[in-house]
């Protein structure tokens, strides 16, 4: 049968329209994908969550997925600082099965809050996100956990007799509030969230670039995308207090800072350029290190510290990366201000973005020591908010091994 011009015409469109063939090698490598956006960390902040989905067209009014053919990755630490973590993963699982429907594809890989999480370690879990949590059970919950708490105590407190038990549970109660049960519950590795995690990627690959939480560093860079989860999900299976792994590896891909504070010297550029080489990759996209407001390229684009600090906690700052064939783009709501691809273009972009946001005192801050000509660092810790300092104790660890993943 011969087709009229016209209806050859239109299946041209519609082949047109189609694009390139998304091809998965395995759950850590994807090619063909023509759009990608990147978002990085949220801690619980659900408003701040919708604002950046909308402003990347990634969702519609009714919170439903509109981004077609795009791959969103998220890159990690969902969970803490906030009190709606439970509610932006609901969402987001929801929102994978309408992504995959419309021929998107949502990720969510591994960070290191929501590791902290399963494993036990609540210091940044708020009494919000323990509320989230209740259920009409939880005063029951309480008050079993307590008993327990008792007689734990009966058993190993020589003075047990000698306790005013009434005042003790005042204070336990402050770290054991209501919904505390059902979280550790939710969060344990056979609980909804903690299944979830184990289902997640710490690091994949799409097209040339490589998206994680921390970074990759020279003692790990030797493993494949697959063996770092897997090294993770097995550490969080077997966790022990007081015995590091690389959950709590401060060279961990969860936990590791290096590419996005290090000093971009020849040295360390050597080594970045090695595990490239070694993943046959482009570049590394990574959160986890706040940046005070800008999704910023380091190493003439080889790496993309693309953590601006979306969660309230940290200033509310509205910024997405999205690549594509053509570039790298960030988009500050509704603006959209193309990546330097090398690192002499920075201060004009810099400069465009603060444009976006007068008032943020920590990208002129930023500015300021870029310009200072005895200015060693623009990433130093100082442009941390300070309510990371503690995190960060360790965060500017230097590459001890140079010249490897050859």
């Amino acid at each position: 049968m011969r087709l009229s011009p016209v209806v050859l015409l239109s299946l041209l469109l519609v082949s047109g329209l189609a694009g390139a063939t998304v091809e998965k090698a395995d759950d850590y490598h994807w090619s063909g994908v023509e759009r990608i956006v990147a978002i990085g960390d949220l801690h619980g902040d659900y408003a701040q969550y919708m604002a950046v989905m909308q402003s990347a067209g990634l969702i519609d009014k009714n919170a439903k997925w509109s981004g077609g053919r795009t791959h969103l990755v998220q890159t990690g630490d969902i969970a803490d600082r906030g009190a709606d973590s439970r509610k932006i993963i609901d969402h987001l699982v929801k929102l994978a099965r309408q992504a995959r429907i419309k021929g998107g594809y949502v990720h969510m890989l591994i960070g290191n809050h929501e590791a902290m999480n399963v494993v036990g370690d609540l210091r940044y879990v708020t009494k919000d996100e323990f509320k989230a949590f209740t259920t009409r059970n939880s005063r029951q919950l309480q008050d079993m956990q307590w008993s327990r708490q008792v007689e734990w105590m009966r058993t190993n407190i020589l003075a047990f007799e000698e306790l005013n038990l009434d005042f003790y549970r005042k204070e336990w109660e402050q770290w054991v509030p209501l919904g505390w049960v059902e979280h550790r519950q939710g969060w344990g590795l056979n609980g909804q969230y903690g299944k979830w995690l184990k289902n997640n990627p710490v690091a994949i690959q799409i097209n040339d670039t490589i998206f994680l939480h921390g970074g990759i560093s020279a003692k790990y860079c030797k493993f494949s995308l697959q063996s770092l989860t897997e090294q993770v999900i097995a550490a969080m299976e077997s966790y022990k207090l007081g015995v590091l792994t690389i959950v709590e590896d401060p060279l961990g891909p969860i936990w590791y800072r290096g590419l996005a504070m290090e000093k971009e010297a020849d040295v360390f550029s050597h080594t970045l350029d090695n595990i490239l080489n070694r993943y046959g990759a482009e570049r590394v996209v990574v959160g986890h290190t706040p940046t005070g407001g800008i999704i910023w390229p380091r190493f003439d684009q080889r790496v993309i510290v693309n953590d601006p600090g979306i969660a309230v906690y940290y200033g509310s700052h509205k910024g997405v990366l999205e690549l594509t064939e053509d570039a790298a783009v960030a988009i500050y709501g509704d603006q959209r201000i193309p990546l330097p691809a090398h690192n002499n273009g920075r201060e004009d972009y810099l400069r465009a973005v603060i444009e976006t946001d007068l008032n943020n005192t920590q990208l002129r801050a930023r500015l300021a020591r870029m310009v200072t000509p005895l200015a060693e660092n623009p990433d130093d810790p100082a442009t941390l908010n300070a309510g990371d300092q503690v995190e960060n104790i360790e965060a500017v660890v230097a590459q001890v091994i140079v010249g490897t993943c050859q």
